[in-house]
């Protein structure tokens, strides 16, 4: 596409799941569509997979599960010849044993040993005889529920890791919410009932879905999916323009049009002429680019976002484990999470000699960890790996890292109502401007969730008004009408995150 004005009915930002799934249905329907993309290889923004040496990296972990029927059948349109089925499994790591997830309490405490487990246990009687009084915080409702000990091990470590905030700064609506129905007093009971014969139920300690199930899962990673939907919408005749940023936009109110510059990587500016604009970038970064700039802009850039960054190790092992991932509870190492590419499909990990493992760090853009050079992170990885006993060093054959910057928006104290002022002022501004996705609603959901944010938003452009509201979407990505109850029950649904608390 040539660097002039170029007209359109639909302007996209971002190619990730929320933009090419609107283009991809736009194009079906006859809409003529420009996306802009600002990675120059890559489509699918954190459902992205890369590809390093032929080895293949899911960035986060993405399994194909949906509640939605119309967005089942969306993957299988785009992508029908291409599923396979994986076995689900994903545990805790602590102390050089495996624990269940979802936490099993009889099993924990059995894993812990008879010194550890007898202190976690004398620490919840102690907090059942003398709870905390003023519950305000994450650490303070689940050491009232558990004792000190077992929050300490379970609990503390990797909530800090992944949000980057301190527990005891951390709301107590969000452990109410996340933590529910686990009772350790009643997992003991019913642990050492099952031991003696006198309880042939399941010692889930929570009433929760099975630890190990299948899942669908493309055979190449997800990336393989929202490769499949780019190739579509250029085969119908649209645009994806990779290797183009979001540079500014502007509303002309004669003509009722956007124009919207992106600059390429080589400096060219393409400007796009487009009745709608359909955006899926951090509504930070959206709001900074619309001129005139709104009168919400401090609200938008109050908005935060955490980092992540995966750094993947190719093994000269068996795999380390058959887990898709675990969880890393250590409190002497910087990693989260590990995966196994392997265990997500074969076909990731060409090498069947070779293990391939993928360590992701939880950080903000520009601290210690984002700004380390890839070779002092592949150390790090190794390091860590080797520290927690997972594997030699010597092993290590291969390296590299991948960054994801905004990959989870920020709950903090403020962040609902610089949300809302800014959405209030576009959409009453801006009828034809559309928010979708994660970042581009600043909500923190999956893939699906964002895809029928997408959907709706098609169905709005088809219908010439707001018929939908895709704010009533909820985690499982299904929609709720508008109204008090469709929000209740939006809102009671929606991906839980923890808040940090308000200041005194």
């Amino acid at each position: 596409m040539p660097a002039t004005s170029n007209a359109v009915d639909v302007a996209i930002i971002g190619a990730g799941p929320a933009g090419l799934t609107a283009a991809y249905l736009l194009t079906k329907a006859g809409y003529s569509v420009s996306v802009i993309e600002k990675d120059p290889v890559y489509v699918g923004g954190i459902s992205r997979t890369v590809e390093h040496g032929g080895f293949r990296f899911d960035i986060g972990g993405h399994r194909f599960f949906s509640k939605s029927k119309e967005v089942v059948d969306l993957w299988n349109e785009i992508l029908p010849h291409d599923f396979i089925e994986r076995p689900r499994m994903s545990r805790i790591y602590y102390g050089g044993r495996f624990y269940s997830y979802p936490l099993r309490a009889f099993e924990a405490l059995f894993n812990l040993g008879l010194w550890t487990s007898s202190l976690c246990m004398a620490s919840y009687a102690k907090a059942k005889l003398f709870p905390r009084k003023d519950v305000k915080s994450f650490e303070d409702w689940v050491v009232n529920q558990f004792g000190h000990k077992l929050y300490s091990i379970f609990f503390k470590t990797y909530t800090e890791k992944v949000w980057g905030m301190p527990c005891d700064t951390m709301s107590a609506d969000w452990a109410a919410q996340r933590i529910k129905g686990l009772s350790l007093g009643k997992a003991v009971l019913d642990g050492l009932k099952r031991s003696l014969g006198l309880n042939r139920t399941p010692n889930d300690g929570m009433a929760t879905k099975t630890l190990l199930e299948t899942f669908r899962y493309p055979r190449k990673g997800p990336g393989m999916m929202w490769d499949a939907a780019r190739d579509r919408v250029v085969e119908g005749g649209n645009h994806v323009l990779m290797d183009h940023a979001l540079k500014a936009m502007a509303y002309n109110d004669a003509t009722q049009r956007w124009n919207v510059q992106a600059t390429r990587g080589d400096g060219a500016v393409v400007t796009i002429n487009a009745a709608h604009v359909i955006s899926s970038a951090p509504m930070r970064e959206l709001a900074g680019r619309i001129q005139p700039m709104p009168a919400a802009i401090p609200a938008a850039l109050d908005l935060q976002y955490r980092d992540f960054l995966t750094v993947a190790l190719m093994i000269r092992s068996e795999d380390l484990f058959p887990d898709n991932w675990i969880y890393i509870h250590e409190q002497g190492v910087k990693v989260g999470r590990v995966q196994n590419f392997r265990s997500w499909s074969p076909e990731m990990v060409p090498d069947e000699s070779i293990a391939c493992v993928g360590l992701e760090y939880f950080c903000f853009e520009g601290d210690g960890l984002w700004r380390m050079a890839d070779d002092d992170l592949v150390a790090l990885a190794t390091q860590e790996l080797a520290q927690l006993g997972l594997a030699d060093p010597a092993t290590v054959v291969g390296g590299a890292v991948v960054r994801q910057e905004k990959a989870y928006p920020v709950y903090d104290e403020g962040y609902r109502d610089n949300v809302d002022a800014l959405r209030r002022e576009l959409e009453a501004r801006y009828p034809t401007l559309h928010l979708v996705g994660r970042n581009g609603m600043h909500r923190y959901n999956n893939q699906d969730h964002a895809m029928m944010t997408a959907m709706l938003t098609v169905k709005n452009i088809a219908a010439g008004a707001r018929v939908y509201d895709v704010w009533n979407v909820n985690e499982d990505a299904e929609y709720h009408e508008s109204g008090t109850e469709g929000e209740k029950a939006a809102l009671a649904s929606e991906r839980l995150v923890p808040e940090r608390l308000k200041a005194a």
